[in-house]
């Protein structure tokens, strides 16, 4: 059987399941565009009204960092110390802080 030349794009849905928290990634589903994947993220993840925001985003727009160069890409860079709070010293004259 040939290979399929028409398949849909793949689509990454996050759900916020209340007001004031984050969108969380649920998932992802094929669709041919983004009303279709909203209407079938809406079915596929939000069956007992736990959400009450979807978002839908093509897989391709999303870049990510590389989990293996963690510690090089987080670490804070040498000689820039002054980034962190614990850098800076207290003043005598400054009271609760």
């Amino acid at each position: 059987m040939s290979e399929q030349t028409n398949i849909w794009p793949l689509w990454e849905v996050f759900v916020r399941s209340s007001r004031g928290l984050s969108h969380v990634h649920a998932g992802s589903l094929h669709a041919p565009d983004a009303a279709m994947a909203l209407r079938n993220a809406r079915d596929l993840y939000t069956r007992r009204n736990e959400g009450v925001s979807i978002w839908v985003v093509p897989s391709d727009a999303i870049a990510s960092s590389d989990p293996d160069s963690k510690g090089a890409y987080f670490e804070s860079p040498q000689g820039k110390d002054y980034r962190h709070a614990t850098y800076y010293t207290k003043s005598e004259g400054v009271k609760h802080l």
